[in-house]
């Protein structure tokens, strides 16, 4: 499978949004494991009250979810500490740019998925500037906040993989992100209420909209993306919705004043040329 315009158009519409909740997320400056379970709970409202209009994925995509739901709940916890430990300038681009790179060597031993030479040359580009991008930010990181964004890093690849699979296996990558989305949420805000009981309740409901604003952006990111790897090989995909990380630069610099710097902005133009090469 090659990558096509309109699929390389709408995953980089994907990284968009992805950065967008991001943002929204890492700007809330609060609790971020319960700015975490207000974006997850949010998701949770508007996959639910769109699940009756798209189906239901075949049944051969349900032990996807199954496994994904139980992979989403740490990546929530992963992503929520590094968040308390790093500015989203840091955390977020160490978090995508080393994923792509695991997935690429997973998806040749599990999918079978090879790139070829040019794909090999963009998704290295991408990783390496995304890092780069990490490595410069300036504010407030350090090695607990680097554990933590690469221990996220390993749990995307991870839940990359099965979604890939699982939205091919699924027939419908709507229907099937849908429905994931709904249920892998529930276990990290039962997990929530658990430990937080009601001052988790009154703190989601508080930033209502917030949630319901950031869930949507991550439910149409993630569709779109999974939409896009029945499409394209997961590993291409993988790497070029990363390039949200750009757009999270940007938010992090001009907006949560976390700069941004020449090599960063090297960083920037290497993952543009990562872009390019897999366009070749």
């Amino acid at each position: 499978m090659e990558i096509t315009l309109p699929v390389t158009l709408a995953v980089l519409g994907a990284g968009f949004l992805h950065a967008l909740w991001n943002a929204l997320l890492k700007s809330a400056a609060g609790d971020p494991l319960l700015d975490t379970a207000v974006i997850v709970a949010g998701a949770s409202v508007v996959a639910c009250a769109v699940v009756p209009f798209v189906g239901r994925p075949d049944v051969a995509a349900w032990p996807y979810m199954a496994l994904s739901a139980c992979v989403h709940f740490g990546y929530y916890v992963t992503l929520a500490g590094a968040y308390r430990r790093g500015d989203l300038s840091f955390a977020y681009p160490l978090m995508r740019g080393v994923a792509p790179l695991i997935v690429t060597v997973l998806g040749v031993a599990f999918l079978d998925e090879h790139p070829g030479v040019h794909g090999a040359i963009g998704i290295t580009l991408i990783s390496v500037g995304i890092i780069v991008i990490a490595w410069y930010a300036g504010g407030r990181h350090d090695r607990i906040a680097a554990a933590w964004a690469l221990g996220n890093a390993c749990i995307i690849a991870l839940y990359t993989l099965v979604d890939g699979a699982g939205a091919r296996a699924s027939g419908a990558a709507v229907a099937y992100t849908t429905w994931l989305t709904f249920l892998e949420g529930l276990p990290f805000l039962g997990w929530i209420l658990a430990t937080r009981r009601r001052a988790a309740v009154h703190y989601v409901a508080a930033r209502w909209r917030r949630g319901i604003a950031g869930g949507g952006a991550s439910l149409a990111a993630y569709g779109i993306a999974l939409w896009a790897m029945t499409r394209a090989p997961v590993a291409v995909v993988a790497a070029l919705r990363e390039v949200s990380v750009l757009f999270a630069t940007l938010i992090g610099a001009w907006v949560l004043k976390e700069g941004l710097g020449w090599r960063r902005m090297a960083g920037a133009a290497t993952v543009v040329a990562g872009v390019a090469a897999l366009k070749l």
